[in-house]
């Protein structure tokens, strides 16, 4: 596929991932981003996002962003309305949650687990914890071991390490022991998320579709990491970031700049908005 490549028929919504797309690396939203989703609603496009993020980590978009669709928390384990009322959570069998934390621990990774209202780590000071504290603006709950209750109600289990290598094939590991039991895909290169088989960014296109009476090959998609080619699999048009890997861009229908370089606003002016560059807001 290449940059070139523009949507062949009507789009009314783009569906955005959050880290490594609609955010810079410092997870801020830039004037641009703003002012180009702003657009968009003017042109009548919807917007909406979906991030392996808590709910309450999405929390700081809905104003600037005016959101106004569903927000798709843990990759769709649980859909959040603007307000943050909850419109529908999915869990892991408890059975599985247990495999799959076992699954992560024996593969030399850290793991934390997430519930719809709790996040719940071993150690604060391990890796990733405090920047992702600053990220979700909420903090962790410190355990000595992961309690039945958690496991019980787990919307997501993460495995984490900072061996690229390790996370993709704890990733293919998870893939192949569970099958269809689990959802399990990268959200970033240190990050293996778990969740609920019908919780995975493909499936949240066909949520959405039928929560605002919109087909799904009216949707845009845009992302960076494997586990946003699920929904660029289920979309009209898929748009991939350029910091993505080279095999996530050859599955999108078209590639933008990075996150760092405004490539999110430019992707929207460009192939949503027909501009070709409208320069900085």
């Amino acid at each position: 596929m290449t940059a070139d490549t523009m949507p062949k028929g009507k789009i009314a919504v783009l569906l955005a991932d959050v880290d490594g797309t609609l955010v810079t690396e410092q997870k801020v939203l830039t004037e641009r981003t703003i002012a180009a989703v702003k657009a968009l609603k003017q042109h009548g496009i919807a917007f909406a996002v979906t991030s392996g993020r808590p709910p309450r980590g999405m929390a700081m978009l809905i104003e600037p962003l005016a959101l106004e669709t569903p927000i798709a928390g843990f990759n769709g384990g649980v859909l959040i309305n603007p307000d943050m009322s909850v419109v529908e959570a999915k869990t892991i069998a408890p059975d599985v949650a247990r495999a799959t934390l076992k699954l992560i621990l024996d593969h030399g990774m850290d793991a934390w687990v997430y519930t719809a209202d709790d996040w719940f780590i071993r150690d604060a000071k391990a890796p990733h914890v405090e920047r992702e504290t600053w990220t979700v603006k909420f903090e962790a709950k410190v355990v000595a071991t992961f309690s039945d209750a958690a496991l019980d109600h787990a919307v997501k289990i993460v495995g984490i390490s900072d061996d690229r290598d390790l996370v993709a094939k704890a990733e293919k590991d998870a893939q192949q022991a569970f099958g269809d039991k689990v959802s399990a895909a990268r959200s970033q290169p240190y990050y293996l998320d778990v969740t609920n088989p019908d919780a995975n960014k493909g499936t949240v296109v066909g949520t959405l579709s039928k929560h605002l009476g919109i087909p799904p090959e009216q949707f845009a998609t845009i992302g960076d990491m494997p586990n946003d080619e699920l929904m660029f699999r289920k979309s009209g048009f898929s748009i991939a970031m350029g910091n993505a890997s080279d095999d996530v861009k050859s599955r999108a229908s078209a590639t933008t700049d990075s996150y760092n370089d405004e490539g999110f606003a430019k992707a929207i002016e460009k192939f949503l908005l027909g501009a070709t560059d409208q320069g900085g807001h």
